[in-house]
């Protein structure tokens, strides 16, 4: 290993162990001080989510929007041009993920807002500005951007991709999010936005700072591996249960999914990742411990086991699976959450906007 990446590796130990401590401290003040904060979570619309958004994230954003934390809940529709040819079904799939976060007892609203940051122009217009903040070679090295190439396959690399993280710290910034649900594999794309609110406020703004530092909230929910128990849960793998299967598609799924040759189910992570990832996601929908679904289980072997995931899973996801049915059949209300979405959005754009200019000068 050169000097140079050892540098950069024990910088990265640094940031996260840092992010892990900021976590856990502000995962105890925001039950009690829900105002202080605004979380800025969302995705890419390229399908409909699975499981694993659903443990992942999803249930994690119920959560925070229950407490009182004001939400900005951001589709990423022009990130998906970065790496996906998929733009004909942008509109569709943004949707379709409006009707999964309902599904899942998101409440839009005062403090709940649902958006696509392609109808928000004037948070976009910081892109500009943000972008005179960072260096290429910062860009070049990020190692999520590096990560995200790679798994796309990309011959030729456009820009769009390399300033991704750019673009997702105007996404934080433009309405002041302080906090942002990620896991660590996030942290480097995170640390940009830090950086720009940093830098910006430093040049701009020295006295009075317009934009925050923005923090993770780390998730404590394990990785949820796909059915070939190889890699992560991922909709390119064909690996998923996508949270719009019906409880026979769900059933026939988990039949397939991989185990391994021994009778007895214990829960060995290491030894046995297969069958550990179904007693984790068992446990997920029960809160029983994997260890003691595991010890219930016995000799009762791969069958049992995917017979008891099969039941937990569709008795977790049967409020969301009926509420997703009757939201399908109303894609007027849909549109007007995103219409409404948009509209609370711009103006919180706008304000920002108005100050950004204030402190660079830029005012006629």
């Amino acid at each position: 290993m050169s000097q140079t990446e050892e540098k950069l590796e024990n910088n990265a130990d640094k940031i996260l162990a840092e992010a892990v401590r900021k976590s856990e401290m502000i995962e105890k003040d925001i039950a009690v001080n829900p105002k202080k904060y605004r979380v800025l979570t969302g995705d890419r619309p390229t399908g409909n989510l699975h499981i694993g958004h659903y443990f992942g994230s999803l249930k994690n954003r119920v959560r925070l929007s229950r407490l009182g934390v004001p939400t900005m809940i951001l589709i990423a529709d022009y990130q998906v041009l970065t790496d996906h040819d998929a733009f004909d079904k942008i509109s569709q799939n943004t949707k379709q993920l409006v009707i999964d976060y309902l599904a899942a007892g998101i409440e839009p609203g005062k403090d709940v807002c649902i958006y696509p940051h392609s109808h928000v122009p004037e948070a976009n217009q910081l892109m500009v500005p943000f972008l005179t903040l960072v260096s290429s070679s910062e860009l070049d090295r990020n190692p999520t951007v590096k990560d995200e190439i790679e798994k796309s396959g990309m011959k030729s690399v456009n820009a769009g991709m390399l300033t991704y993280p750019v673009h997702q710290a105007v996404d934080i910034l433009f309405c002041k999010g302080n906090v942002v649900p990620v896991g660590k594999d996030q942290l480097p794309h995170l640390e940009v936005a830090r950086l720009i609110a940093r830098r910006f406020n430093n040049k701009f703004c020295p006295e009075n700072p317009i934009f925050p530092e923005p923090y993770a909230l780390l998730s404590k929910t394990p990785m949820i591996k796909g059915l070939d128990g190889s890699a992560k849960m991922s909709k390119s793998l064909g690996n998923t249960i996508m949270l719009c299967a019906s409880e026979d598609e769900t059933a026939k799924l988990i039949k397939k999914a991989k185990t391994d040759q021994e009778r007895h189910i214990s829960y060995d992570p290491v030894n046995r990742p297969e069958v550990a990832n179904l007693l984790q996601i068992i446990s997920l929908c029960t809160g029983e411990e994997p260890e003691a679904i595991a010890e219930r289980i016995g000799d009762g072997g791969g069958g049992m086991l995917k017979s008891v995931l099969t039941e937990a899973l569709n008795e977790e996801l049967r409020p969301l699976r009926t509420k997703r049915a009757e939201l399908e059949n109303n894609m007027d209300y849909i549109r007007s959450v995103l219409k409404e979405g948009v509209v609370q959005a711009r103006e919180i754009a706008v304000k920002t906007l108005e100050e950004v200019r204030s402190v660079m000068n830029m005012e006629i």
